[in-house]
């Protein structure tokens, strides 16, 4: 397929398309900057400059591809109003990336986050979350996967908290980069909440089977580890930078803290029976034996 990628230089979106070409697909990226031109290209893939905001040449490149993945999300989360144009950027996106596809038959690949259900791993049948600081981002994955009955054969895969590689990446990876920055290795509240994970070579895997043969209006578990307590996955961080290891409160975490907080086990397995995908990399705790000082 020629296929067109939505944030493909990214942690996951570098692992994304490099999956991708080894399959034999042709990738289109999307890119901001000089700099991510250069790496798209360097991997293989045919580039076009622009943003989410430039909603013509999301359209275009979308009518031209034999399927699209969106994976691209602004990455200024320094206050609540920054958070937020994040979401309203990404659903405008969303809705003239879906637009172009309507009636095609095409796959049209979202990406979002795993629920919360009390007391237990969530699943993919559980709904998404429509209020809190992303809420908005979940009303447009909802509304996104709504269009396989318009013709699109829609999927979402919802990530779980850390997507990681090489020790880097996702929530573990913020704690990480403020436990450097701070000298104190910090988890939010008695950090006994637990964050799912996955590997982003797994994740990878899982983007290209949901493009490939995902039924339409499927949401999917990009999930390998389902909860480690955060207390546990510090733990790991601080012996690895040598540094203390504590408990703060969620509101010294900023506009993040209120999601850092929260417990969040998840589970795949609808996911592995469907699509057959087995997640093959080391999982988060074991990858955080990477970090160097």
């Amino acid at each position: 397929m020629r296929v067109f990628v939505t944030g493909a230089t990214g942690l996951i979106g570098s692992t994304v398309t490099a999956e991708l070409l080894t399959a034999g697909h042709t990738v289109t990226a999307l890119a901001r900057s000089t700099v991510s031109a250069q790496k798209a290209e360097a991997a293989g893939a045919d580039v076009v400059r622009g943003g989410l905001v430039d909603l013509e040449v999301l359209r275009e490149q979308a009518e031209r591809a034999d399927g699209v993945i969106h994976l691209a999300f602004g990455n200024d989360f320094s206050s609540p109003e920054a958070l937020q144009q994040n979401v309203v950027d990404e659903s405008a996106a969303l809705e003239a990336l879906g637009a172009a596809l309507i009636g095609t038959g095409k796959p049209l690949v979202t990406v979002s986050g795993t629920p919360v259900a009390s007391g237990r791993p969530s699943t993919e049948d559980d709904p998404l979350p429509t209020d809190g600081p992303v809420g908005g981002r979940s009303i447009s994955v909802e509304r996104t996967l709504a269009l396989v009955n318009r013709g699109v054969r829609t999927s979402a895969v919802r990530l779980p908290r850390t997507v990681h590689n090489q020790g880097d990446g996702g929530f573990a990876g913020i704690l990480t980069q403020l436990a450097r920055q701070t000298g104190a290795a910090a988890y939010p509240g008695d950090g006994s909440q637990r964050w799912p994970a996955v590997h982003a070579l797994d994740a990878a895997v899982l983007f290209r089977l949901a493009l490939e043969k995902a039924p339409g209006g499927t949401a999917l578990h990009a999930v390998a580890d389902e909860g480690d307590a955060v207390r546990d996955i510090v733990g790991v961080i601080g012996r690895r930078l040598g540094l203390p290891v504590e408990s703060r409160p969620a509101e010294a975490f900023g506009t993040l803290g209120p999601i850092f907080i929260v417990d969040q086990p998840s589970s795949s397995a609808r996911t592995r029976a469907l699509l057959g995908w087995e997640p093959t990399h080391p999982g988060l705790r074991e990858d955080l034996e990477k970090i160097q000082r």
